[in-house]
């Protein structure tokens, strides 16, 4: 990937793993983000908006032509085979879509850091993810992720239990960390761990530069 360094970025739902993405963009980090990518490979107009057509039926689109998220979600919920069916469609398009922007990103600036910020990271296999220099977790316990969806995003509790069940566990995430950022104290306290990150991320592109 030559001196660019890619970084993986990952956390389970309302971990604080936004907030750092944000931090490490305002340092000077080039961010991409897996959701919006997911979301471009499904687009109206595309191969991959066709194949899942072609795969799930008409009623996963919209009156207009574009994907009807909810129809989708609520196929491929519950039943592993579909999800591995849209996997399948969509991943490896994610993929050169990630390698594309990382290209860009070494183009404009070859000492970048490429944040690649993708919340089911634990959950991809490694075929399915780009070759990462490092991975960060961002970690928060399940009582405070659960009263920030609470307070934050107006859910129940059961609902915000739902989220944190369909994503990985915690031992999960942690295995594929090569960094934790603990966000159990203050926004402060986060962000402070965030900016030692940074000087961490900058110290060791520059020695990949001279090695």
């Amino acid at each position: 990937m030559g001196p660019v360094l890619l970084i993986g970025l990952t956390g389970g739902i309302a971990s604080g793993k936004s907030l750092v993405a944000a931090r490490l963009a305002e340092l000077g980090a080039h961010h991409i983000d897996a959701d919006l990518l997911a979301r471009e490979v499904v687009a109206p107009g595309t191969d991959g908006l066709r194949e899942i057509a072609e795969a799930f039926g008409t009623t996963v689109l919209q009156p207009d032509g574009s994907l009807d998220r909810a129809a989708l979600g609520s196929i491929v919920f519950s039943d592993p085979e579909a999800r591995a069916t849209l996997n399948e469609i969509t991943h490896p398009r994610v993929r050169d879509l990630v390698a594309e922007r990382v290209a860009q990103a070494e183009a404009a600036d070859p000492d970048a850091i490429v944040i690649y910020d993708v919340p089911l990271l634990a959950e991809s296999t490694q075929g399915n993810r780009p070759q990462l220099d490092s991975v960060v977790v961002v970690h928060s316990d399940t009582e405070d992720r659960i009263r920030r969806m609470v307070e934050d995003r107006g859910m129940s509790r059961e609902e915000a239990m739902h989220r944190i069940n369909s994503q990985s566990t915690d031992s999960e995430r942690l295995a594929i960390a090569d960094v934790v950022l603990d966000n159990h104290g203050t926004r402060e306290a986060l962000l402070a761990q965030v900016d030692e990150l940074w000087s961490a991320l900058l110290s060791r592109s520059q020695q990949s530069k001279r090695s």
